[in-house]
């Protein structure tokens, strides 16, 4: 199975560079508002775009579509450590970052954002890593490449 990573990719540059503005923009701005908001979206955006490579990666792995589509988010991560995509202590970062983004359809305010701006950093290296990981192994091979 090939995995394109392409959008992953550009999701993760993209709340890279919301951060980074949040941070640039004046304390308690509209501006410094603003891209938190674009954080919180790149933040589920983010995660969802994830959760689907994950689970086209555990198709290769024998598992049914139609089952994975039905599995709860946890349950994927945990299947994903099963198979050697994920660490139990990955796992257990991503648990932490799915429930704050379960937050996000209840609370924007500045609670939520403080609480995600804590776990952005580990985040973005978690999410960074992940799709490393499923480029070089479920991404195009380069048949020109040299051993």
């Amino acid at each position: 199975m090939i995995l394109n990573t392409d959008h992953l990719r550009r999701c993760i540059r993209t709340m890279q560079s919301s951060l980074t503005l949040y941070e640039q923009a004046e304390s308690e701005s509209i501006d410094q508002e603003v891209f938190r908001n674009a954080i919180v979206k790149g933040y589920e955006l983010t995660q969802e775009t994830a959760f689907k490579l994950l689970k086209k990666a555990l198709r290769d792995f024998g598992h049914g579509a139609k089952k994975l589509d039905a599995t709860p988010i946890k349950e994927i991560l945990r299947l994903a450590a099963t198979h050697g995509l994920m660490t139990l202590e990955e796992v257990e970062r991503w648990f932490a970052y799915r429930d704050n983004r379960n937050s996000t359809a209840h609370d924007y305010g500045e609670g939520f954002a403080k609480e995600t701006l804590v776990l952005l950093p580990g985040f973005i290296a978690d999410v960074t890593r992940l799709e490393a990981m499923l480029r070089e192994r479920f991404g195009e091979k380069d048949d020109n490449a040299q051993a």
